[in-house]
């Protein structure tokens, strides 16, 4: 709902003007926030000699803002909906901007990671934010295509990540990458104050601060299990169970606790709604599949066929391409054929897609390749917008921040989740068809050589046997890298199970409030 605080108010007419190009910022703000889920990527070599940084000092500095940014979700959804989604949103950009600052010019390996950390609790002030302000903006009747072009830009910085940090790379230092977000902040802030009209929760109720400190503890906990077990290759170390189960127990503690609470900061009926539940289990799942699959596929892209980072980069423009096309197409064909119908074909086109890559060799011509990233980026763009569309129309208008947060919650836990179990079974059957490869490196070497493809390539060029290496090696990850992509499109196909079952066919296009209250057709105003 739009405030009614301040001097300055803005009628609804202005707003609903302007919607268009509110969207342009709250777009540009998202996508410098994923973006840098992926440009750190192509940097890591380079960052390693700089800062003499160890492979686990660089994993964190992924995974610091990973941990951080999924933690927090949660939380800055229901800070938005009490404080003001516009306030919360530019509070996040600024704090990001600055970290971003502080990134680029960080002199050991300690400080980026902390200062990640910080990007990490911008990021997640900034994304939940975005979608609430869209579906306060936006009426029922355009939400669905403002929802489409804002899941676009998320697939689409997915993608420009690695190639924007390659180019970056070919010209300046690697701080570049990061100190890119500075001037898009600014100029993001600038357009906010502007542009965007506050909006919150006018009753928002008392505080439960029970609950969001269990959410936090919960969904730290089991994301970084997650990580964990997606950076040891497996599940039976005891931090790594051990972390995940604790963030589990949390978690239902969590649920217990908003069951029995008279102010909940989540209300759990949502979940009996069928629509909400299952369109938020397929954003996890879909997530799962797409993040796990850039994964291998950039490791294969790379090392198997030798592309450079900005080569790697522009191999996924397809789908990007695709992504931008039906993203902003899809509600005109839940329109005409129902939820249900756009999802189950999006997700069986994610399914083909990677059931293709199933059989991707060595030597497989680009255009099978290419053809398989634009497939799945059709897909893909088939299932989140409508999915996203029918999880913010199950919450109220004035709850929208935390029907944004469980959404992007969904998006976090299940790409980490398909990084860290894909990743874990491509590392297992790298491993156990590379032993034969590893015998000729010296003995001292071999256990640590076998870990990855990586690691194995670079002992091979340190002892001057790459020649006898590189087939076993390039045939052992192409193996695991099947496997791989096999889990993928079953992941994708149970999706399309889930679907059929629970989501609406043709005659239903909307979902109810789980109160059962209709939204309010007469939205506040807002100022600015």
């Amino acid at each position: 709902m739009y405030s009614r605080e301040g001097p300055a108010i803005v009628d609804q007419a202005t707003i609903h003007n302007r919607r268009w190009s509110i969207l342009g910022v709250l777009v540009v703000s998202l996508l410098v926030v994923v973006l840098d889920n992926t440009v750190l990527n192509v940097a890591l070599r380079t960052i390693q000699d700089d800062l003499s940084a160890t492979q686990g000092e660089l994993e964190w500095a992924i995974n610091s803002y990973t941990l951080v940014f999924a933690g927090l979700l949660f939380t800055f959804g229901l800070l938005g909906d009490r404080f003001g989604r516009r306030r919360i949103l530019m509070l996040g950009l600024l704090l990001f901007g600055i970290a971003s600052a502080v990134s680029a010019y960080a002199q050991s390996p300690e400080q980026l990671i902390t200062a990640r950390a910080f990007m990490g609790v911008g990021a997640a002030a900034v994304m939940p934010a975005t979608l609430a302000i869209i579906t306060n903006v936006f009426e029922p009747e355009e939400r669905g295509r403002a929802i489409g072009i804002w899941v676009a830009s998320v697939g689409i910085s997915i993608v420009l990540g690695p190639v924007l940090g390659g180019a970056l790379l070919e010209r300046f230092w690697w701080g570049s990458v990061f100190l890119i977000n500075v001037p898009v902040v600014v100029i993001g802030l600038v357009l906010i104050a502007w542009l965007v009209p506050e909006s919150k929760n006018p009753v928002p109720g008392r505080l439960d601060p029970g609950g969001v400190l269990l959410s936090i503890i919960g969904l730290t906990l089991l994301v970084y299990g997650i990580i964990e077990g997606g950076e040891r290759a497996t599940v039976t170390d005891p931090l790594v169970w051990g972390s995940a189960l604790a963030g589990l127990a949390v978690l239902a503690l969590f649920v217990w606790y908003e069951r029995r609470s008279s102010h909940p900061a989540l209300d759990i009926e949502l979940f009996r709604n069928p629509v909400f539940s299952a369109s938020v289990t397929t954003i996890g799942l879909v997530f799962f599949a797409m993040l796990g699959t850039f994964f291998f596929m950039t490791f294969y892209l790379q090392i198997v066929r030798g592309y450079t980072p900005l080569q790697t980069g522009l191999m996924f423009l397809p789908f990007a391409v695709a992504q931008t096309v039906f993203s902003t197409l899809s509600e005109t064909m839940v329109r005409r054929f129902g939820i249900r119908a756009v999802t189950a074909t999006g997700l069986s086109l994610v399914a083909i897609s990677l059931l293709g890559m199933a059989f991707v060799g060595i030597d497989t011509p680009l255009w099978i390749l290419l053809t398989l990233f634009f497939i799945q980026g059709a897909g893909i763009a088939n299932v989140m917008p409508p999915a996203t569309t029918a999880v913010m129309g199950a919450v109220p208008r004035e709850k929208a921040g935390v029907g944004s947060a469980v959404n992007n919650t969904m998006r976090q836990v299940g790409g980490a989740l398909g990084v860290a179990v894909l990743g874990a079974v491509l590392s297992a059957r790298y491993r156990a068809g590379v032993d034969d490869a590893v015998n000729a490196l010296p003995a001292g070497v071999r256990h640590a050589a076998a870990e990855s493809l990586g690691t194995t390539m670079l002992a091979a060029e340190r002892a001057g046997v790459v020649a006898q290496v590189r087939g076993p090696a390039f045939a052992a990850f192409v193996s695991g890298m099947h496997w791989v992509a096999f889990l993928g499109a079953a992941v994708a196909a149970l999706s399309v199970i889930v679907v059929a079952v629970f989501l609406p066919g043709r005659s239903a296009r909307a979902a109810p409030s789980p109160s059962g209250a209709p939204e309010s057709p007469e939205p506040e105003r807002a100022r600015t």
